[in-house]
């Protein structure tokens, strides 16, 4: 249970609460004057991009709270391609790129986990299923929607008791349409854009159109927009699937094992005794290490965008509003990959070693390597996700002091994945591969062995693995508020929300046996490992030319002499021959769980505004309570197990700006906040990875994030449309998760059935690995807490504040993120043993997805007619966690990327435009250890160029 709200918190809102209540109120402090606008006619007219940063500027000058926001400049007409591209220009955020384009977002350094997304005021998750991992968490995916659908973003940066619960780092409200703030009549905007890759040369369409109504009487307004798009991008680089430590049959023709024992399966590099200290060579390329999976190849995406919105207002009278909007989107998706490579992986056994080269962080860069598994793999899956939502609102005025908002609605994202399909060819005796990683981001992969001939392969192992993840929310909210006196204001409401998370995951895989190729009815766990093996030995079904395509790698950034060329399975004919779909699916345990949180709460706050000592302040006080029942399921053994509890929390927040002069603001808050465990994390049960050996468990017990926030900033709004400020905060978590786990065991002793483990894994096909002490058991638990603090700093600045003419159409935006955190890891660490168990270390370093530094800015010109932007974004080097194989917190490089656009209206009804996005072609370079720096993938998508035109009645 949560203890009571702490007495210095309660303190502190108790302090500020009761100013409000003694001390004379006064007019609240004047609004700086409109920025940037023309005079006419008595009327402040502003247009073009400089009225987006206007209203958005309002919006964050007129809050008590720290409030960044975007506004659409026009109707249907988003500033930025993408909703995530579009908050990374707010300071304080960065965001996560997937094919190309952002999908989730990271807030003064916590990840998207951390950050409550609403839609239209209503809390959701929108999950997709694209990019190298499905999303099973709640994270949002801003991917799923179409930027066009939306009028404005809000950030909330600090907490207030009437903002819902559940963010350590931001609550971001995306907003559709609001007809009856539309002109009278009848509005229409329409725009065509075509979209051109340079890497993939692919052009698609991207297509948006609002119509709006409202009567003269302002008392009803209607209306609906619709967002389509089509885009296919190629995503080409290099991958390790990470580097490991293992003992090799030879190096440089010595010997590393002896056969004092008998060899009972009779394969040649196999069975025998390692003896660490024997052999200097081998102890030495033993505890090094070497890419797992080294490999050149391409992921191709192909994505189809459908989003539609609806909005009916009526007030019939000045007091009552009544408000439905809804929003549905589709969002379908096939990730198609080809892969050349060499599976070290498990294999290490079989693996002679020549001319190793190994660098001052203890990696093998370089070796030519003979009796490998040479594979190619082709992989592709097709997701679609579905989202809809429906919202009511009712707004009422009762009498002069007194209104509320009841708020209700229910929320669905289906994501679901019918085919995830895998068929790899393998050459598991061929010679002279090398490998060459000096240059770690772009390594030389030469094959020794003809990898374009059928009768070199053998159709070794097929996968196919559907899944399906389902979010759901129903919430009814009721929002009070009693204005006492002029300048003092009672907020009361109350809250139920249900939140499902469910999802299944099924497999089909198996590899194929070694009969001679001739049996169609493969096996469905284990492959006996009796048989002939080394040249001309059966492991799969011979492939012809019928099963096999041509692959041609294309600009990878790989370096001259590299192997460009192989063949791949057909994926058509090869499933066919297999009769791979017709194959019985089996429930994956790990993939097959969900959660039930019901939350039940309300809220009280104060908001007053007055003078003290000459100086105007404004200011909200109050606290939110909140209790939580859970209840989550996993399969156990096979069998479904569920667990149940409840917690409850009390979270006093406060917020103050004060206003020593008309065009200064100080904003000081404080807030208790929580954030409840990761979905992934909270379910009974888990998984079995035969790959890596390591068996994952949930914590249905684990505590939530709870933490204390302090921020303090300093606004200058020196000019029309301008503004400079400096904020720092700081986040005390009280508690964490983290890994943790046990090593050295033997299959039994994790207590996962042998049903859990993938029927193609090294673990499956060969049962004695199972008595082997090499097992991993890792489960999550609560961590003692970290910190993180930070600063950033912004500024809007039109030229016209300065200068008149040309050059005044010239302006400014630039932030700048400093970020300083710490945190405690219980990892997994390098083997000191050639063969041995992993170690376990602990590590300090930041905390997750925290970049120490990000930097965004915007040059732009504006004349009311001609408008172009220059946009720039840098995002530090930042870790995701725990890796694997003895690989301390793998993460990704520091990123700059650069876009461009030009805006030209033709008429009052017609803009030509064109964008230029990741001018740079910038690569995403990942890596898989933060000190080592080892390769886990660098790759990059190409530049993206829109060009269209925009009508608008």
């Amino acid at each position: 249970m949560r203890q009571a709200v702490s007495r210095v918190s309660f303190l502190k809102i108790a302090l500020i609460a009761g100013s409000a209540l003694t001390l004379p109120q006064t007019a609240f402090a004047q609004d700086v004057a409109d920025a940037g606008a023309e005079q006419a006619d008595g009327e402040i007219v502003v247009t073009g991009f400089r009225q987006s940063l206007e209203a958005a500027l309002n919006v964050k000058r007129d809050s008590v709270s720290a409030v960044d926001a975007i506004v659409a400049e026009d109707i249907a007409k988003f500033p930025d391609q993408n909703l995530a591209e579009s908050l990374q220009r707010i300071p304080g955020i960065s965001i996560q790129r997937d094919a190309g384009e952002g999908r989730a977002i990271t807030v003064r350094g916590l990840s998207s986990q951390f950050t409550r997304v609403r839609v239209n005021g209503l809390e959701t998750v929108a999950t997709s299923v694209d990019g190298a991992s499905s999303n099973r968490d709640r994270a949002f995916d801003f991917n799923v929607f179409a930027s066009e659908l939306f009028s404005s973003i809000v950030v909330h940066k600090t907490a207030e008791a009437s903002l819902d619960e559940g963010s350590l780092g931001a609550v971001v409200d995306l907003n559709t349409g609001n007809p009856l703030a539309a002109k009278a009549g009848l509005t229409a905007a329409a725009s065509v854009v075509g979209s051109y890759n340079d890497l993939s040369k692919d052009l698609g369409p991207r297509l948006a159109g609002l119509v709006s109504w409202r009567n003269d009487a302002g008392t009803f307004g209607a209306s609906i927009s619709a967002a389509y798009s089509r885009t296919k991008v190629n995503e080409l680089g290099n991958n390790t699937v990470r580097w490991a430590q293992a003992p090799f049959d030879s190096v440089d023709g010595v010997a590393c094992y002896t056969n004092s024992e008998a060899d009972l399966t009779g394969r040649p590099n196999s069975g025998g005794i390692y003896t660490p200290g024997r052999v200097a060579t081998c102890d030495e390329a033993a505890l090094a290490f070497h890419p797992r999976i080294p490999r050149y190849g391409q992921v191709a995406h192909d994505r189809e965008r459908l989003g539609l919105t609806g909005s009916i207002q009526f007030a019939p009278t000045d007091r009552t509003k009544l408000s439905l909007d809804g929003l549905y989107s589709k969002f379908n998706a096939a990730r198609e990959e080809r892969w050349g490579e060499v599976l070290l992986r498990s294999n290490e056994r079989s693996i002679d070693v020549v001319d190793p080269v190994y660098d001052d962080n203890g990696n093998m860069i370089s070796a030519t390597l003979n009796d490998v598994w040479v594979r190619t793999e082709h992989y592709l899956r097709k997701s679609s996700t579905e989202f809809y939502q429906l919202g009511a609102t009712w707004d009422q005025d009762v009498g002069d002091n007194f209104r509320f908002t009841l708020l209700g609605g229910l929320s669905k994202s289906d994501a679901q994945i019918p085919v995830e399909t895998t068929m790899i060819f393998d050459d598991r005796d061929a010679q002279g591969y090398s490998f060459d990683y000096t240059d770690m981001k772009h390594p030389s992969l030469t094959f020794g062995t003809s990898v374009t001939d059928p009768a070199n392969f053998q159709l070794a192992e097929i996968r196919d693995r559907p899944s399906q993840v389902i979010n759901k929310f129903k919430t009814v909210q009721l929002r009070t508020e009693w204005d006492v006196t002029d300048g003092f204001t009672l907020k009361a409401g109350g809250v139920w929300r249900r939140f499902n998370f469910d999802t299944e995951g099924f497999s089909r895989d198996t590899a194929v046996c070694g009969n001679g190729g001739l049996d169609r009815v493969l096996g469905t766990l284990t492959c006996s490992p009796s048989g002939t093996f080394g040249p001309g030995a059966v492991y799969g079904f011979p492939v012809t030319s019928a099963l096999s395509e041509l692959f041609n790698l294309g600009r990878a950034g790989q370096p001259s002499g590299n192997t460009n060329s192989w063949l791949v399975p057909n994926l058509d004919a090869t499933t066919d021959f297999t009769g791979l779909y017709d194959r019985e699916l089996r429930v994956e345990a790990g993939n097959t769980r969900g959660v039930q949180e019901t939350t039940k709460g309300g809220y009280f706050q104060v908001d007053g505004k007055g003078e003290l000592l000459g100086v105007e302040y404004a200011l909200n006080a109050g606290v939110r309570y909140v209790k939580t029942d859970q209840s989550s399921y996993g399969l156990v053994s096979g069998v479904q197990s569920s667990v149940k509890r409840s917690y409850d929390d009390w979270l006093p927040s406060a917020n103050l700006a004060l206003f020593p002069r008309h065009d200064l603001i100080i904003r000081a808050a404080i807030a208790d906040v929580v954030t409840r465990p990761s979905l992934g994390s909270l379910t009974p049960g888990g998984s079995a990875d035969g790959f890596n050996y390591r068996v994952t468990t949930g914590n249905p017990f684990l505590e939530p994030y709870r933490a204390t926030n302090y921020d303090l900033a300093v606004e200058w709004y020196f000019a029309p449309q301008a503004v400079l400020s400096v904020a720092w905060f700081k986040k005390d978590v009280h508690t964490f998760t983290r890994s943790d786990s046990r090593t050295g065991l033997t299959y039994a002793e994790t207590g996962a059935p042998v049903s859990a483990l993938t029927p193609s894994s090294p673990a499956a096909l060969n049962p004695s690995q199972l008595l082997e002490p090499r097992w991993t058991l890792a489960t999550t638990v609560n961590g003692e807490g970290a910190t993180l603090s930070g600063w950033e700093i912004a500024a809007q600045i039109p030229f016209n504040a300065f200068v008149d003419g040309f050059l005044g159409n010239f302006g400014i935006l630039a932030n700048a993120t400093f970020i300083s955190s710490t945190a405690e890891y219980e990892l997994q660490g390098p083997a000191t043993v050639p063969g041995g168990p992993l170690t376990r270390v602990t590590v300090t370093n930041t905390l997750q997805n925290v970049s120490k530094r990000a930097f965004n800015g915007t040059l732009y010109y504006d004349d009311g007619r001609f408008s172009a932007r220059v946009m720039a974004s840098y995002r530090g080097r930042y870790h995701e966690g725990a890796s694997g194989t003895g690989n301390l917190l793998e993460g990704f490089g520091a990123t700059t990327n650069l876009d461009a656009s030009v805006r030209y209206k033709l008429t009052d009804w017609v803009e030509l435009s064109v964008e230029g996005n990741n001018l740079l072609d910038t690569y995403r370079y990942r890596f898989t250890d933060w000190d080592a720096d080892r390769n886990y993938e660098n790759n990059h998508y190409g530049r993206t160029f829109l060009f269209g035109a925009r009508f608008k009645y």
